[in-house]
């Protein structure tokens, strides 16, 4: 036999390639049509010899070096006979070459026992190609029946992969005695070598045998008898954990052959054991996964495999990842089987633990009524994301288990509510039970006072209490006073959650009424007790449902609210453990009437003021924002500027720096209210201040005591200065920042540095700390009122000569945007400023 080429493999592969793309070259321009069709075939050849150059590592063998090498050969052929002028019947010839050129890529195709399938598949489908042509002026392939020799009746029949191997021509005489070595080599085995390479064979053993059988099956080569003597397979089921990933695909398909066309072989693979292999498929690269879900749902028509799939651990999460995945077929496939699965109730129930709630939703609508206990007990059971929850309303699981609530059955009732109570905690749900008309119901369970119903009081008021989130439960308009009349007959988780109903009611902005209807009903009389509570989730609601009422019944507050009341919350402020708790007591108190004089008197003496600077102190980082709030809210209180010596006492606990921190780190509405009690507290700056007249000192004060604004000495905690206690720049800094709701209280303390006696020098500090730009930018959007204000601080500012030079131009254009697009209520003050800057005649028709 002639010595093998040389020539490392790529180098090989490379040269034949370039043949390859030159002879096609030339066929092509020849412009006969059989040589531009054969050119197309060439081309072809040429990109599945690039993919074995790839491929180079399996590929590199002494059978496939010989072929590349029969290719090269015929190549050089063709080049010469399409060159050649005198070429007779190139139809013929043509057709022989090709069928050539095809017989050695066949021996490519069996040589690559370890090549992965996918690049199999296309050298075969070439193959084909190039074995069935025929030549009319057009490639149209043969109908022919396969030229290869039929295997002995006695023997397994050699494996051809489906290839014609048709007589060599005399220049083939090498590759052809190659590949008939390999065939007698391999044709020689048994049935009894093929069943033993297949149970026991190393990788290339087993690759042969079941390439072997693969190919003998399409052929109808092997009968039933034949596969059940041999136990096949189970013997195939059993190498798929051990075998390739090739082989896996070859043995999946085998498997799906032999179920598709015998229920012998289907009840075979239905066995725990051979499911539990084909399961683990499932978990492998996409193509398998494609073909295991693929057996497993022909499989299913078995009623036993229903159970024993569902008793696989991890099957149905597999199955609902697939039907959730990116492969159609796969999805597809995997919906079906869960389908077939999900006749089984256990398996439903599975699926629904994997996140496919579908089935579980047919049971509570179609099921017996067992089964819709089942399923709702278990709903109730489970760990649900608010993406399941919602995937369970939109599946239509709500309206069932309204309708089982509704049911005569205890059992069913109590499986129901608790089903519903895992699912309302999402919005979209609660809209779907308030659609259902079940509040009604639930409201009538409470007052039920059979003893069998009484377990269901607990979950019916949980889930009352979420309904009541929804302002769509204003619908009923006498939920509230229901409850009401409920809170002292009710266990104390009852009371939690009807507490925390009201609250929910009661806040919803369109519940005037109903606050009006509760107020009726004494609902603050009835809530004090609570204040003593031991229970702290009890008293906590009471607090919570107390302070949201404070915010809209204010002088039913007052007049509830005794002093043994305000000394409780006042306890409940120092001592609970709860901010929350602090925070509801702190708003509480803050809501009260700053005209009740008798609360303030009795706030003061409790020493509230003391406690809440220093808790405000103890954890700056720590304090919520209602929290900040509710103690901004109270400083007011203790800075009204009626009362100097309350003002005195806020400044001497330490009020003032505190309400200068907020202007910079506190929420929207505690900036505001921190900004109207510094305002307050500088309304009596002016009065307080320290004249420089040596008279009123016995020893000189200090330089740094003197301030410039109100032309004395002046003390924070004295004086309440707003320019001493640095309260200016923050406040410039809220003006200057994106919000709009505080500019109005932040522009009132500003301007309380601009009273009568020290306007001038109160303009100047202003100036100097950027207001007045903050002023003017914020014109155009502020509310009324803050424009109003700025107005007025405007016209005092332009009163300086060297202010209004420095800023007129600038303020101009907003002015008179102001004065002509403006609220009818600013033209007068807006026309001033404008003829302060001499834009606008005094008797203008503005005033």
């Amino acid at each position: 036999m002639k010595k093998t080429d040389s020539r490392a493999f790529p180098e090989l592969i490379s040269e034949l390639v370039a043949s390859v793309e030159e002879v096609s070259s030339i066929a092509k321009d020849s412009e006969k049509g059989l040589f531009i069709e054969f050119s197309c075939l060439l081309n072809k050849l040429g990109i599945i010899l690039s993919d074995i150059k790839d491929n180079k590592d399996v590929m590199d063998t002494r059978t496939i070096r010989k072929a590349i090498e029969s290719i090269e050969k015929e190549l050089q052929r063709v080049k010469t006979l399409i060159k050649s002028p005198d070429s007779k019947q190139p139809n013929t010839w043509i057709e022989n070459v090709t069928q050539d050129l095809g017989r050695s890529l066949g021996l490519v195709l069996f040589a690559s026992i370890d090549l992965h399938l996918e690049m199999k598949e296309k050298i075969s489908a070439l193959h084909k190609e190039f074995m069935n042509v025929r030549f009319n002026g057009s490639l149209t392939p043969s109908s022919s029946p396969s030229l290869g020799p039929s295997p002995s009746p006695s023997r397994p029949p050699s494996p051809s992969h489906g290839y014609e191997f048709v007589t060599a021509n005399a220049s083939e005489t090498e590759i052809e005695e190659e590949r008939t070595e390999i065939i007698e080599e391999r044709s020689n085995l048994t049935i009894d070598d093929v069943i033993l390479q297949l149970k026991y064979g190393n990788d290339e053993e087993f690759n042969f045998a079941l390439l072997w059988f693969n190919e003998s099956i399409r052929q109808g080569l092997i009968t039933n008898e034949w596969i059940n003597e041999g136990g096949i397979v189970l013997i195939l089921v059993n190498r798929l954990s051990s075998c390739k990933p090739n082989n896996r695909l070859i043995i999946l398909r085998i498997l799906q052959k032999l179920a598709s066309e015998n229920s012998e072989n289907k009840e075979k693979m239905a066995d725990a054991a051979s499911l539990l292999a084909l399961v683990k498929s499932l978990t492998r690269d996409t193509e398998e996964r494609r073909e295991a879900v693929g057996l497993l749902l022909d499989l299913s028509d078995l009623q036993a495999v229903w159970r024993r799939l569902g008793r696989i651990q991890g099957c149905i999460v597999m199955l609902v990842t697939l039907l959730n995945g990116d492969d159609p077929i796969a999805s597809s496939n995997a919906g079906k089987l869960l389908n077939a699965l999900s006749s089984n109730t256990q398996n439903a129930l599975h699926m629904a633990e994997a996140g496919s709630f579908k089935p579980l939703v047919h049971y509570l609508k179609e099921g017996s009524d067992m089964s819709k206990i089942l399923m709702a007990t278990a709903l109730s059971r489970m760990e649900l994301t608010d993406q399941s929850r919602a995937s369970l309303g939109e599946d239509g699981a709500v309206e069932p288990l309204v309708k089982m609530f509704n049911a005569r059955k205890l059992e069913a009732k109590l499986s129901a509510l608790n089903a519903l109570q895992n699912l309302s905690n999402l919005s979209e749900n609660v809209q779907r039970l308030i659609n259902s008309g079940i509040v009604v119901s639930l409201l009538q369970l409470l007052f039920s006072v059979t003893s069998v119903l009484m377990t269901l009081r607990e979950p019916a008021s949980a889930i009352l209490a979420r309904i009541a989130k929804s302002e769509s439960i204003l619908v009923n308009q006498d939920v509230a006073q229901q409850m009401l009349s409920l809170l002292n007959l009710s266990s104390p988780i009852i009371q939690c959650h009807l507490l925390q109903a009201l609250n929910s009611i009661a806040g919803h902005p369109n519940a005037s009424k109903v606050r009006s209807k509760m107020k009726e009903n004494g609902v603050i009389h009835l809530l004090l007790p609570f204040l003593t509570e031991s229970n702290m989730k009890i008293r906590t609601g009471a607090l919570d449902l107390l302070y949201t009422l404070s915010q809209h019944l204010p002088e039913e507050l007052t007049e509830q609210l005794g002093e043994s009341h305000l000394n409780t919350i006042v306890n409940i402020i120092s001592s609970s453990p709860l901010e929350t708790d602090k925070a509801a007591a702190v708003g509480i108190l803050s809501n009260i009437p700053i005209s009740n004089k008798k609360a303030t008197e009795v706030l003061k003496k409790s020493n509230l003021l003391p406690i809440l600077i220093s808790m405000m102190n103890s954890s700056p980082s720590m304090i919520s924002n209602s929290l900040a709030e509710g103690v901004a809210g109270v400083l007011i209180r203790f800075t009204v500027p009626s009362d100097k010596k309350l003002q005195l006492l806020a400044a001497q606990n330490e009020a003032i720096p505190l309400l200068v921190k907020l202007l910079s780190c506190g929420s929207l509405v505690a900036k505001c209210r921190a900004a109207a009690a510094l305002a307050q507290l500088s309304q009596n700056s002016v009065s307080l201040r320290k004249s420089k007249k040596k008279s009123w000192f016995y020893v000189p004060p200090s330089a740094a005591a003197f301030c410039n604004v109100h032309d004395g000495y002046c003390i924070v905690n004295n004086t309440f200065c707003l320019v001493k206690a640095g309260a200016i720049p923050p406040l410039i800094q809220i003006l200057e920042g994106k919000e709009r709701e505080a500019d109005e209280a932040v522009l009132n303390a500003m301007a309380m540095l601009l009273q009568d006696e020290i306007w001038e020098n109160g303009s100047d500090y202003i100036a100097k700390n950027a207001g007045v730009e903050a002023i003017i930018k914020i014109m155009e959007t502020a509310s009324v009122k803050a424009q109003e204000k700025a107005l007025w601080i405007l016209e005092r500012v332009f009163g300086v000569e060297e202010l209004r030079v420095k800023y007129g131009e600038s303020a101009q254009v907003v002015l008179i945007d102001l004065a002509q697009k403006g609220d009818p209520r600013l033209k007068s003050t807006t026309a001033k400023l404008l003829a302060q800057l001499e834009l606008l005649q005094f008797q203008s028709s503005y005033f």
